[in-house]
Order: structure tokens, then sequence, then C-alpha cells
């Protein structure tokens, strides 16, 4: 009796069903060099980048989606190129250096005659829908220290939606956009305040 034929087919149908599997997508909140806005200006201070928090039920590997009834789908062939809180801190990071027309300090050597703003972000909210929107809810803290470490302190919140298209990769953009919404809040507060102390969060269009 010839058993080859059999065992082929098994290892065909076998190869084709690994063969079948969906791929997995990865995805950046870091937009691109020409999507970003390119309108910076020389600022009176350094900037740094602090950890940003996230909250933990969308911090996964996968894109977490918020579904109508309330529940959340975890998408696991659709994932985050990195860890999301160092995604949105790199994105926002690229993003307030372009509008503040300086480097985050991160492994920089600090300049004596001139203070630093910290920015600290804690996202209270990451939302994902799907064909409908992206959605954040941040609490930003920014911390002045001048040269003689006096130090003072500023905390805002932004609520950013934006609109998506339809499919993940619009998606993705809305949320490109809602950090570009955010960095846009936290510069024009942060370069009036250094100016003024007297003056408040910046509470433009969101």
């Amino acid at each position: 009796m010839n058993l080859r034929a059999p065992i082929i087919l098994i290892a065909a149908a076998l190869s084709l069903g690994a063969c079948s599997s969906p791929p997995t997508h990865y995805y950046t909140l870091i937009a691109s060099q020409g999507a970003a806005s390119t309108t910076a200006a020389q600022t009176l201070f350094q900037f740094q980048m602090l950890p940003v928090l996230i909250p933990v039920q969308v911090d996964q590997p996968q894109v977490v989606l918020r579904e109508g009834d309330g529940s959340l789908a975890i998408l696991e062939n659709e994932r985050w190129a990195a860890p999301l809180g160092d995604e949105f801190h790199d994105a926002l990071t690229a993003q307030l250096e372009r509008r503040l027309g300086t480097r985050d300090l991160a492994g920089l050597p600090r300049q004596s005659d001139q203070p630093v703003l910290s920015v600290r972000t804690d996202v209270r909210r990451f939302e994902s829908v799907l064909n409908q929107h992206a959605l954040i809810d941040v609490v930003w803290n920014l911390s002045l220290r001048s040269d003689t470490n006096k130090r003072r302190n500023l905390i805002c919140s932004s609520v950013i939606q934006q609109p998506a298209g339809v499919g993940m990769e619009n998606l993705v953009l809305a949320h490109q956009r809602a950090v570009s919404s955010l960095a846009d809040a936290i510069a024009k507060t942060a370069d009036a305040w250094v100016r003024e102390p007297m003056s408040r969060c910046w509470t433009g269009a969101r």
C-alpha cells in the first residue's frame, strides 16, 4: 500500500493552512515629517519630556478597540510598533520639538543660561472606535526650573477627539492628529506661560 500520497496531501494541507493565517500589522503614533507641523519658533527655554502614563486597559502590544456595548476588543494581528506609552511619548516629543524649536534634553547636556521646562503627561483615556473616532483625555503638567533652582508648576488638561475614516489605518491617523492637537495646546501654553507667569492653559479649539 502506497502511503506517500496521503502523507504528501496532509503536508500540503498543513502548509496551506499556515500560509492562510492573517498577517500581523504594526502601527505607530509618530507622524511622518510631511504630515507634521513645522511651525517652530526659537524658545527661551530647554524642555524635558518625562515618561507618559497610559491606562492599563489599553497598554497592550495589541490595538485595543472600544465597542458600542462598553466592551473592549483586543486585536491580535493589529499591533503597536512599540509599547503604547513609548509610542505616545516619542510622538508627542517629536511634535513638541518642531513647535518649540528645541530638542528634548534626554541624553543632551543642559545649557546653564536657560531654564528647563519639564512636561509630564497622564493619559486618562485612549479610546479607539473603529470607523468612528480616536479620543484622548490627557492631564499634563508643566514644571519650569530656573538656574537658581526655583520651580513653578502649571497643570492643564485636554480632551481631544478626532474623526476617523474607515479602517485601521485611518483610526491610527486620527490618533496621530489627536497627539498633534495636544502638542499645539502644550506648546502654546508653555510659550505664553514662560513669558507671562500669570497666563493659563491654552483653551483653543479642540
